[in-house]
């Protein structure tokens, strides 16, 4: 899932800078800020932290979007890993080979609609609450948020059974946009600054074509710079 989301709504304020070649990647690897040698890695707080789910994890926590016991984190944790691996299977579709793409799309609706929409949907519905933990704001509902806008990129008609998380008609029913939750933080948090380095959908099949790792091409190197 995607870290700059949660930059976003934890109110930080940041750059994006795409990394244009392998080598820009190996660079980041030679300074000896990457800890695994790969990407991403944000600088927060004193630290270097790698590995998606511990940056996610300390944001999330530092922003009080982790919530408010352990029982509260399970469930946070368990949406979460839903959504990444329906998250995971649309990431990858612009590499599949042309012959594979329409078997993976038939995998990616499948998914979808049969296993994970319906669980969300009925998570909403059992407690009539806007948020899917503690009726409040948590990493698991900006997750949410980001995967719904990438299933409408593919297929808006994915979303065609569950009222509970289409947008915008359901304004009422649904878990907040990113642009209305980061309004609702501005107040309450300071703003940092953050660089973020990633690369272009655009350029994934020529790096893989030139023997570059999926893994590296997909995920972002993040400098984040206290103000």
């Amino acid at each position: 899932m995607s870290n700059k989301n949660s930059f976003t709504v934890s109110a930080f304020q940041f750059e994006e800078q795409f990394l244009q070649s392998p080598e820009d990647l190996e660079k980041l690897r030679n300074d000896g800020s990457l800890m695994f040698q790969q990407v991403p890695m944000v600088e927060i707080d004193g630290m270097k932290l790698a590995q998606t789910r511990a940056i996610l994890n300390y944001i999330a926590t530092k922003y009080n979007l982790y919530g408010k016991d352990i029982k509260e984190r399970a469930l946070i944790d368990m949406y979460s890993e839903g959504m990444a691996d329906l998250n995971e299977m649309i990431l990858h579709l612009p590499l599949c080979p042309p012959d594979q793409k329409d078997a993976k799309m038939t995998q990616i609706r499948e998914k979808t609609t049969n296993r994970y929409f319906p669980a969300f949907e009925k998570v909403l519905k059992s407690h009539g609450q806007h948020y899917l933990v503690g009726n409040r704001l948590s990493r698991a509902d900006i997750h949410l948020v980001e995967l719904i806008y990438y299933v409408e990129e593919i297929d808006p008609s994915l979303l065609a059974n569950f009222p509970l998380l289409k947008a915008p008609e359901n304004q009422d029913q649904q878990p907040p946009t990113c642009e209305e939750v980061s309004a609702a933080r501005q107040s309450e948090e300071a703003s940092h600054r953050c660089k973020s380095f990633r690369r272009s959908q655009e350029d994934f099949q020529v790096l893989n074509k030139a023997g570059m790792d999926a893994q590296y091409m997909q995920v972002q190197y993040l400098e984040v710079v206290q103000q």
